[in-house]
């Protein structure tokens, strides 16, 4: 039967059925909206389950305990890392196995701020991929790696703990290789004078030893050698029983001084140079017994310069500790005193490092670090080596320093201390009885004197004239009065009197510096004050170290902050009572004589275009220093001047001598004196200009100052006299 329906009907019909599938359609969206948020929720649970049960429990999440691990590397905390481990995992490895390996590799590489970066952690593997770097003795290693972790959750131990193997440590390195560090020690920087010459480097001593096969009546010629190199018996038995010793074998004792040809013919070899020659002729009579060349750090100027130059010696356990991580190994030697150790950081160089793994065969399987060796750098210095074995020359009897400079560069020529000693000595080995023949010398041969302060005496008077004109306390016209040879302020003094050696008229400023007036510079001191008097020795240094290479002991005034008393005032304007002062300042302060009043800066490292630097511009008026310069050049080219020892009739000179009272006290009359000379060049067209100061301990029955003028002429007389040119 069929059913017809009005189209109004139908319409309707549709639009149910419409109506229905919308609502069937609705239902299903709604369902699915249902599951889903279901699927999420229950993933959440999870998440939360995975994410936070764990938390709850207080354990660690693998990134944070390996982040963990790796900072007790840098803490050297090897148990505290051993006990993050899981040890079935981790190949059963033992506490003190695991301690051992660890440590001698990060500290064999002198692993620091080792560090972990870029971590990605896959819960699902429990592997943690990371970026590793750290500081080496090679320098920076780095790479990428990735550790695993398992979780327990039953037993004692719960949480995650790591897998542990070698591959931990660097990508590749299994159990049985290991982690090899080599060094190439750099060539030491070799120091050299402004002409080239060879103040420190590579020479050739001589290597003394045995070939063993060779001997004769063994027991005797070891007892026989021992004894011509002063060295024990027994050591020289150790030395030949050692395991790699052979009969044909050169084995070797000790290195000495070289004795060539070439010295034993100089014009006055050295008593040093003949006893050694001696040693080793009755060492090669004895069969067995060999003398070879070997290369060693050599000071060719030896006495003349040994307390400029210093000298190396191989690095101590202490040394470094305290230099740790700065390249040195046990191989390395490193400057003690001189220029050796001044400029130590530029002459050792960089020592090269290679880090690589090696198998149990001992072949190379991967590098992990290269930093390649960098030879040391060469210093080149404005000393001049004749001048300073010429000044070594003249005063290596006396207790003595001695300052050489270029008074209108700042060129520091020379740098002399006597007595001295042989600084190749301390290379080659110094033995006991040459190191106990040095200590206990009364003459201090290892004490440094140019750096120290002494009592300047009247070498300091032409200092108190230009402070006095230019303060304007001194009219140099003006005469002081004549006084006789003692003087005192007034009764006040008491018993105490300024002296004086010569008579004269007028008392006006350049006869007083002709004369060395004692009286006249202590009335300028006085006219002077003690207020302004300080303020100016300041102006000019005192009381601040010296701005040059080499530390020097700062020059005073007073021992305490001031000028106690007028005689203390007195005394300072001749350069005695506490006045100290350091032979280099007080030849830079003269400087200030022939550069117009501006005291230039002294300085040790050569430089091809030697221009002044002014270390105290305008410490002077001009007219002062001109003044004083005259003053200066009448003591050396008159007659009555106390420097006319000094005298040339082919250069003009222009200094100022000194003698120096050291006593206990006022009424000592046992004490000793200084004698000083200063001594220089004024006229700046000079072909070779130079200011020498030079101070002699205990000249009180050697002519006073006049033995330092005495010496210091015949000095001039080989610089000029001969036709000596620097750089020739």
């Amino acid at each position: 039967m069929v059913v017809r329906m009005s189209t109004k009907s139908r319409k309707n019909h549709r639009r149910r059925g419409r109506k229905s599938n919308r609502n069937k359609r609705g239902l299903k969206i709604a369902l699915y909206m249902l599951v889903t948020f279901a699927i999420v929720l229950l993933a959440g649970a999870a998440a939360y389950i995975f994410i936070f049960a764990d938390k709850e429990k207080g354990w660690k999440k693998p990134p944070e305990l390996l982040a963990e691990y790796m900072e007790c590397v840098n803490g050297e905390e090897y148990e505290k890392m051993y006990g993050m481990l899981d040890g079935e995992t981790s190949g059963n490895i033992g506490l003190e196995d695991f301690v051992e390996r660890n440590s001698a590799i990060y500290r064999g590489i002198e692993a620091k701020n080792l560090e972990i970066t870029d971590i990605v952690y896959d819960e699902e593997r429990m592997a943690v991929a990371y970026r590793s770097s750290c500081e080496t003795v090679a320098g920076t290693v780095s790479f990428d790696n990735e550790a695993y972790f398992i979780k327990k959750e039953e037993g004692e131990d719960k949480g995650y703990f790591l897998v542990w193997n070698d591959g931990l440590i660097f990508p590749g390195l299994e159990s049985g290789d290991k982690v090899r560090v080599s060094a190439t020690e750099p060539e030491r920087g070799e120091i050299f004078d402004r002409n080239g010459f060879l103040l420190a480097g590579k020479g050739t001593a001589s290597s003394v030893g045995i070939v063993p096969g060779k001997l004769e009546e063994r027991e005797s010629a070891v007892e026989e050698i021992a004894q011509l190199l002063e060295m024990k018996p027994e050591t020289v038995e150790k030395n030949l029983s050692a395991s790699w010793v052979k009969d044909d074998y050169f084995v070797p004792l000790k290195t000495v001084l070289k004795v060539g040809e070439i010295e034993l013919m100089s014009w006055e070899p050295s008593e040093e140079m003949l006893r050694e020659k001696e040693r080793q002729d009755k060492l090669l009579e004895i069969p067995g017994v060999m003398i070879t060349d070997t290369e060693v750090r050599e000071y060719p100027l030896g006495d003349a310069a040994a307390h400029l130059v210093g000298y190396v010696q191989n690095v101590t356990a202490e040394d470094l500790e305290k230099h740790e991580g700065e390249g040195y190994t046990a191989n390395s030697v490193i400057g003690r005193s001189g220029m050796e150790g001044l400029f130590e950081k530029e002459l050792k160089g960089q020592t090269g490092y290679r880090i690589y793994i090696v198998d149990g065969d001992g072949t190379e399987k991967k590098e992990l670090a290269n930093r390649p060796v960098e030879d040391g750098r060469d210093i080149t210095l404005t000393i001049d080596s004749q001048i300073q074995a010429i000044l070594y020359g003249q005063f290596k009897e006396d207790e003595s320093c001695s300052v050489a400079m270029n008074p209108y560069t700042g060129e520091v020529l020379a740098l002399v201390s006597t007595p001295s000693y042989n600084n190749n000595n301390f290379i080659l080995g110094m033995s006991q009885s040459q190191w106990d023949l040095l200590n206990e010398d009364e003459r201090q041969p290892l004490y440094n004197r140019f750096r120290q302060v002494w009592c300047p005496g009247s070498s300091f008077k032409p200092v108190t004239a230009a402070i006095g004109l230019e303060t304007g306390a001194i009219d140099p016209e003006e005469d002081f009065g004549k006084e006789g040879l003692s003087w005192q302020k007034d009764s006040s003094w008491g018993s105490y009197y300024v002296t004086t050696l010569h008579e004269y008229e007028p008392v006006v400023l350049e006869n007083a510096l002709i004369y060395s007036d004692n009286i006249y510079f202590a009335k300028a001191a006085l006219k002077i004050g003690g207020d302004k008097w300080k303020e100016q020795l300041q102006k000019l240094g005192f009381d601040e170290p010296l701005p040059f290479e080499i530390s020097m002991a700062a020059s005073k005034f007073s021992n305490t902050e001031s000028i106690e008393t007028e005689v203390q005032l007195a005394d300072s304007g001749y350069g005695q009572g506490q006045m100290l002062v350091n032979p280099l300042h007080l030849a830079c302060i003269y400087t200030a004589f022939c550069n117009g009043g501006n005291i230039v800066q002294p300085y040790l490292v050569y430089q091809e275009e030697a221009q002044a630097d002014w270390w105290i511009p305008e410490a002077f008026s001009e007219a002062a220093a001109q003044r004083v310069q005259e003053g200066l050049k009448k003591i050396v080219n008159s007659p009555e001047g106390t420097g006319y020892g000094a005298h040339r009739d082919d250069l003009v000179l222009a200094g100022k001598t000194g003698t120096a009272e050291i006593k206990d006290s006022k009424e000592d009359t046992e004490g000793t004196e200084l004698g000083w000379f200063v001594v220089l060049t004024p006229e700046q067209d000079v072909k070779t200009p130079i200011l020498i100061a030079s101070m002699v301990e205990d000249v009180k029955e050697r002519g006073g100052s006049g033995y330092v003028v005495g010496k210091t002429s015949r000095i001039l007389d080989i610089l000029y006299g001969k036709g000596y040119e620097s750089g020739e």
